[in-house]
């Protein structure tokens, strides 16, 4: 059914229709639509609602302005063209606007945005590994610059801070891509237009895999120090030890994940995806049970503030350093680091002879690969080998 259009009395080309049952301001809300001839034909072109700011004067006014710019030749001439001519202004405007942004701030303002994203988009853990990368590896080196001040030589400088601090390939390749995604953050919510400095830096592709693990002795004498220096890095030492568990699984232990009764741990969001519930060994239950307060809340280990951990204390590089494991040692994968302790694990659950797809399981390798790197250590694989003299 075609619409009643009333004429505005008094105002040239302006009609307006009723809604069948809206009120606005003790009258049914209007529609205003403008009838005009141009070109030799009849254009009709709609302004809106009364409810939504439309008025008589209002959309009069357009009118005349556009008769206006009919009668110069200059200037929108229907109020498609003048909302098309709006539209590119404010686009210009928002344009400059973000170019301000990208020109005005730092690396470490974009970064905070970015992470802001991040926080929506991904896991906690996710997260706080990325904000633990910038503050440790990248902060330093360029917060403070913009992006078009940013070059390749800087990305080179992180690269070396980490080299210099005896980061691996994949702790450095994970800083390198930060940077890049923050720029990539930029381009997208910010229409950034240089270049992304880390495209020409050349990542190491060298073998990053642990090949050092702790003898039964070494394991004793390690803990035995931390003991004499720090009850709590002992502590963490030992459930990674004997549990197999990253250093970021064991900050993120609350009391709730501990079952004594059926003496498992509830690991939440492994680095490969997904949860577990692993066996605690007796050492792992007794260490926790002296450990535990009358009123267990919050997470095991807490800082001197009662805050969750985040970071390995320097005690357990000083008991490494006293104890001598890295004297004289030049190739990273000979160190004895912390995460030492997960891959000694490993270790000695293949030499003991439980098989790779269980111990695949226990460390939460997303697949055999991980795990076949400790095949080698199997005993069957020993008596295989001597019994090929024959």
């Amino acid at each position: 059914m075609a619409a009643n259009w009333i004429k505005v009395e008094g105002v040239k080309c302006i009609s307006y229709r009723e809604h069948a049952t809206r009120i606005f301001k003790k009258h049914k809300d209007r529609y205003f639509t403008a009838f005009y001839k141009l070109d030799g034909k009849t254009k009709c072109e709609a302004f809106g609602w009364e409810s939504d700011g439309w008025t008589i004067e209002k959309a009069s006014a357009i009118m005349n302005e556009l008769r206006q710019n009919r009668k110069i030749g200059q200037g929108p001439r229907t109020l498609a063209e003048k909302r098309e001519a709006a539209k590119k202004e404010n686009e210009k405007a928002e344009s400059e606007q973000k170019k301000k942004i990208i020109d005005e701030r730092t690396f470490h303002d974009l970064f905070d945005a970015y992470m802001e994203q991040v926080k929506i988009e991904t896991t906690l853990k996710t997260y706080k590994t990325r904000l633990s990368i910038y503050r440790n590896q990248i902060s330093d080196c360029i917060k403070q610059k913009t992006l078009s001040e940013i070059s390749v030589q800087d990305v080179e400088d992180v690269k070396s801070h980490m080299i210099e601090n005896n980061m691996s390939a994949d702790h450095i390749k994970k800083a390198v891509n930060l940077i890049a995604q923050v720029f990539k953050f930029a381009i997208n919510r910010y229409g950034y237009d240089g270049e992304i400095p880390t495209t020409n830096v050349k990542l190491s592709k060298e073998d990053d895999k642990r090949e050092r693990f702790l003898t039964k002795n070494e394991a004793e004498s390690l803990l035995k120090v931390l003991k004499e220096s720090s009850e709590q890095i002992h502590d963490i030492a030992l459930i990674s030890l004997y549990s197999g568990l990253r250093a970021g699984e064991i900050f993120d232990l609350e009391w709730q994940d501990v079952n004594f009764d059926n003496k498992r741990l509830f690991i939440k969001d492994r680095k490969n995806g997904g949860n577990a519930l692993l066996p605690m060994h007796d050492k792992v239950e007794k260490m926790l049970l002296k450990r535990k307060p009358e009123h267990a809340a919050g997470y095991v280990f807490k800082s001197i503030n009662g805050e969750q951990v985040r970071d390995i204390s320097n005690s357990y590089e000083r008991a490494v350093k006293r104890l001598g494991f890295n004297a004289n040692v030049a190739d990273r994968r000979q160190k004895v680091l912390f995460h030492t302790l997960r891959h000694t694990y490993a270790s000695w659950l293949v030499m003991n002879g439980v098989d790779l797809y269980t111990v695949q399981r226990l460390m939460g390798h997303k697949d055999i690969t991980m795990t076949k790197r400790y095949a080698y250590l199997a005993p069957e694989h020993l008596d295989k080998a001597v019994s090929t003299l024959d």
